[in-house]
């Protein structure tokens, strides 16, 4: 079998003989408060206070459903264990893991900062247990695994942690071992990586950069041309086009760089805009559209919803406002797992 045929296993595990099984490990337990609820000082607060992508914060849940947790509010160093989560619904009571030390060869691996993955002030950051799930199955040690969006290096910490070897490009990058690239035009050799993962922006919610190229400063929800008023040879344009147009050349270039039948992970959520006497205001399916555009590239493999804990789905106000303005507030987001698979 040549090094681009193999078949990944549920947890991309080759090296398993048969009959050897692993011993049982230990279930994670509920965590109890460290304190009784009350104002938190800034030597308090946990990553799950930390602003989410759209500006909202994390919250707590009750949530217990197979391959989920059910924790109150956790702090570093004292979060559940991970374990490879085996429904289509994920949930973790916190932002980032804790690292459990996993050594190579004898030598520590990983970032030094054993709570915390990537940058805790840096805003729209990954959930760096959803990229954890990932490379646990769809990659083995010593994989390549590349993210052409890296933001505060979130991949990069997640990968030395799991003993993956990582690349992270950004147009604007934030630390050293972050190489300064268009995820439209990637500096990689065709068919050089294992694995890639993707966290696109979702439209403009977030100034990422000033540098005029970033993808963030492309509207998903702008454009778009009335049928009626177009020529007769001209087709209207769709919202977001240019958004799309990006994304696509963006998803075209992880193809490029992929090895055949090696898999891809895309965590992106729909969004929402208000409209001026529009009630109901602008809904822009961005999961649907990508997922539509990977599928000229890739196989779908599966889609799992991720759940987003923000406090703003706990804020009576906002769902007021979500009644009365006839809209949804978002409580997840997609997961989209692709495998290449040419000829």
């Amino acid at each position: 079998m040549s090094s681009g045929d193999w078949e990944l296993g549920p947890r991309g595990d080759r090296d398993k003989k048969p009959g050897n099984k692993k011993p049982a490990g230990k279930k994670p337990s509920g965590i109890r408060p460290t304190k009784k609820p009350g104002s938190k000082s800034k030597r308090d607060r946990t990553d799950r206070d930390r602003p989410d992508r759209d500006g909202t914060n994390f919250g707590d849940t009750g949530f217990n459903e197979p391959g989920g947790y059910s924790a109150p509010r956790v702090r570093p160093g004292k979060r559940p264990s991970l374990r490879v989560m085996t429904t289509t619904l994920w949930e973790y009571p916190s932002q980032h893991y804790d690292s459990e030390g996993t050594t190579t060869k004898g030598k520590p691996v990983g970032s030094s900062r054993s709570t915390m993955q990537g940058d805790k002030e840096y805003v729209g950051a990954t959930p760096s247990w959803v990229i954890w799930q990932l490379l646990q199955r769809y990659t083995r040690p010593g994989d390549t695994v590349m993210d052409p969006m890296v933001g505060s290096g979130t991949t990069i910490d997640v990968c030395r942690d799991l003993g993956r070897e990582p690349i992270g490009f950004d147009l604007a990058p934030s630390r050293a071992d972050i190489r300064q690239g268009d995820a439209r035009e990637i500096n990689l050799d065709n068919e050089s990586v294992d694995f890639v993962f993707l966290d696109p922006p979702y439209s403009t919610h977030i100034d990422y950069s000033n540098d005029p190229r970033c993808i963030g400063k492309l509207d998903a929800g702008e454009g778009g041309m009335d049928p009626k008023k177009a020529g007769p040879n001209e087709p209207p344009d769709m919202i977001g086009q240019a958004y799309y147009e990006a994304m696509e050349e963006t998803i075209a270039e992880c193809h490029r760089v992929m090895r055949n039948r090696r898999y891809l992970g895309l965590y992106v959520s729909d969004s929402f805009k208000k409209q001026k006497g529009v009630k109901g205001g602008l809904f822009m399916p961005i999961g649907f559209e990508l997922f539509s555009i990977m599928r000229d590239y890739f196989k779908p493999v599966d889609i799992v919803a991720v759940v987003r804990h923000n406090a703003k789905l706990k804020r009576g106000n906002w769902h007021k406002a979500a009644e009365e303005g006839n809209f949804f507030l978002r409580g997840f987001n997609y997961l989209f797992v692709m495998k290449k698979e040419d000829g």
